[in-house]
Order: structure tokens, then C-alpha cells, then sequence
């Protein structure tokens, strides 16, 4: 069979399965959110290793030990075990989303599809650290870590205080970038019946304010400000330098502003 003839044979097998993704959704759902449970239990399972090593070693010293130092140590050990744990899960979940190839690209198609299994696993791992540990790591240089595994650019002096963030390897950051506490940046969005993948990127000496949305395809420009709460819907440009606010969000005229503060 020729190469064309085997591309072929491939694109229709993709397709069936495709096909049996849109016609039986609740099964399909369940085809997509079985494996990422499987995985994530194997994940946290490998993580939380370390923590029971611990506390049967710690169990082992203080059997003889009086009743409320034994206590004392046990809850200590499982305490460390916990950190122990998240800060293993930092390094095996990157290492899962390298292996599995996930890395994501600019799409558009529907959700029940062969492509999307990516992004569900990509965002599945994702959350996975941000909704057990990331936040005891937030803003330190393990999150910029972690985020960088995952697939983001982030350029020098960066400081992220959220953990609100989906889509990592579809973000870019420049340098001395600051994102306020609960900033959400989500580098996907829902379309008529679609999901769309669009990256997020975003340029030097940036800062977003505290809870501000930035939603997929959204370009921000060096310089530039977003005020807190604001909103950026999908596709929005920023210029350089400039400073936005509202939701939906828009430019802000800071001189008037404050001409208008001072009459």
C-alpha cells in the first residue's frame, strides 16, 4: 500500500472513531473521563509513595515511644507526607504530559473528537496539581517550575499569583510579568457548539490585576495594564502600553481620568 493509501486507511479509522464519539456522547464522555481517572489515580498513587514511607518509618521509632509523642510524630509524618506528596506530583505530572504528548496546538472542532483527547488530558493533569497542592507553592519559583513543565513560556522576573490557569503549554508570558491574586487565563472557548483552542500571549513588563479574565487568542501587548475584574473576551488585542478595564474590557484613557478625578 502506497504512503497516500496508508494516510488514507488512517483518516478513515480516525474518523469512524470520530463518528462514534458524536453519536453516543454520554458513552464518549465516559470513553474520555475513565482513562483520566485511571491516570490520576496512578499518579497520585505514586506521589503519595514518599509519605507512606514516612510514616512507617516514623511508626516503626515511635512505637515505645509516650502516647502523646508517638501522636505528636505520627501527625507530624503524615503532615510532611503531604508536602512530600505535592512536591512529587510537581515533577511525575510533567512527566505524564511529556509522555503522553500533549502538548497543544491552535484548534477548532468538536468537543466529542480524537484531537480534544488531548486537551482533556492536557488540562486533566493540569488540575490535578492546581486542586491539591499548587496553591501551598503560589507565587514561589516551584509553581514557575511546574508551569514551565507543563508547556508555558514564561520569560524572567515573572510573578504569578494564581493558580487559576488552564491550557499551559498554549500560554506564553514575557519578562516581569505580574498577575494579581485569582487571575484566570484560559487559552480555550466555546463557539458555536466548538471547542477552540487559541494561544494566549502576552508581553513584557505586563501586569493584570486581581480576579481580571483573559480568555483564548488574546494578545497583550509590552507595557500594558488590566485592571482588576476586567474581562478580555476571545481574540482581543491590547496594544503596548496601554491601559484596559470594564467587562467586556476597553481602553482607558488614564489622563482624562484623572483630569476628571482633579476637577
Amino acid at each position: 500500500m502506497d504512503q497516500q493509501g496508508q494516510k488514507s486507511e488512517r483518516k478513515g479509522l480516525g474518523g469512524f472513531f470520530e463518528n462514534l464519539l458524536r453519536q453516543f456522547q454520554i458513552l464518549a464522555h465516559l470513553v474520555l473521563i475513565a482513562p483520566l481517572y485511571i491516570i490520576a489515580s496512578l499518579s497520585l498513587g505514586l506521589a503519595v509513595l514518599p509519605g507512606i514511607f514516612l510514616f512507617k518509618t516514623v511508626s516503626g521509632l515511635s512505637e515505645s515511644w509516650p502516647l502523646f509523642l508517638k501522636y505528636w510524630a505520627l501527625g507530624s509524618s503524615l503532615a510532611l507526607g503531604y508536602f512530600a506528596y505535592g512536591f512529587s506530583l510537581l515533577i511525575i505530572v510533567p512527566a505524564l504530559n511529556f509522555l503522553f504528548r500533549t502538548k497543544l496546538m491552535a484548534w477548532r472542532g468538536p468537543y466529542y473528537s480524537l484531537p480534544a483527547i488531548r486537551w482533556y488530558v492536557h488540562n486533566g493533569l493540569t488540575y490535578l496539581v492546581r486542586f491539591t497542592f499548587l496553591e501551598f507553592v503560589t507565587p514561589t519559583p516551584f509553581s514557575l517550575m511546574f508551569y514551565r513543565l507543563m508547556g508555558m513560556k514564561i520569560g524572567s522576573g515573572t510573578i504569578i499569583n494564581s493558580t487559576h490557569l488552564s491550557d499551559p503549554s498554549l500560554i506564553e508570558m514575557g519578562r516581569q510579568v505580574t498577575l494579581g491574586g485569582s487571575v484566570t487565563i484560559v487559552a480555550h472557548y466555546g463557539q458555536g457548539g466548538f471547542l477552540v483552542l487559541a494561544p494566549v500571549k502576552i508581553g513584557h513588563r505586563v501586569t493584570i490585576g486581581l480576579r481580571a479574565i483573559v480568555m483564548g487568542g488574546v494578545q497583550i501587548g509590552d507595557g500594558a495594564k488590566i485592571m482588576p475584574g476586567s474581562v478580555l473576551l476571545p481574540k482581543t488585542i491590547v496594544p503596548a502600553g496601554q491601559t484596559w478595564g470594564g467587562v467586556p474590557a476597553q481602553a482607558i484613557d488614564m489622563m482624562s481620568l484623572k483630569s476628571s478625578k482633579a476637577a
